[in-house]
């Protein structure tokens, strides 16, 4: 019976030397494990605000898209109102040319130069106007003394106004 107990002891001893051996092992098992864990668990919850920013970031994305392809339709149509313009003005000043060039054609015509020497009469010229030169010289001259004895520019101004108008 004693060396049946040995035995047994013995056998209990490996056992429970084996038994601390798998505990110690499965407590590494279960360290790592939750290390794990822990670890995934940060990189979830980095992951996850990783997706929330860049969700944000599509939407930011997308909403900056559709402004610039609203700016771009405008400014298409804009380019295309120009464009319209400008031909016009185009088409218009060319009239304009070929209008002006047939004007000149006529003007300086052998028919023309003819129509003018035939009706023009240099009688009919007003050569000077001499009574009213005069009497405006009169006038001026009369305005002129009074600004000097009065010593008054504005009606020295109405002198030289009087004396160079025509009208």
């Amino acid at each position: 019976f004693e060396s049946n107990l040995s035995a047994s002891q013995k056998e209990e001893m490996a056992n429970q030397k084996a038994y601390e051996d798998l505990k110690a092992a499965k407590e590494a098992e279960i360290a790592a494990g939750q290390a794990q864990v822990e670890s995934k668990t940060d990189e979830l919850a980095t992951t996850d605000e990783k997706n929330a920013e860049a969700k944000t970031d599509v939407e930011d994305t997308k909403a900056s898209l559709s402004a610039d392809e609203q700016f771009l339709m405008m400014l298409k149509e804009k380019c295309q109102m120009t464009d319209k313009e400008w031909e016009e003005r185009q088409k218009t000043r060319q009239l304009e040319m070929e209008a002006v060039s047939k004007a000149l054609a006529i003007l300086s015509g052998d028919d023309a130069h003819d129509l003018f020497t035939r009706t023009f009469n240099p009688a009919l010229l007003q050569r000077e106007s001499a009574a009213r030169s005069s009497h405006r010289e009169q006038a001026s001259q009369i305005l002129s003394a009074a600004a000097q004895k009065l010593h008054s520019p504005r009606l020295s101004t109405l002198a030289y106004q009087v004396k160079l108008d025509a009208f």
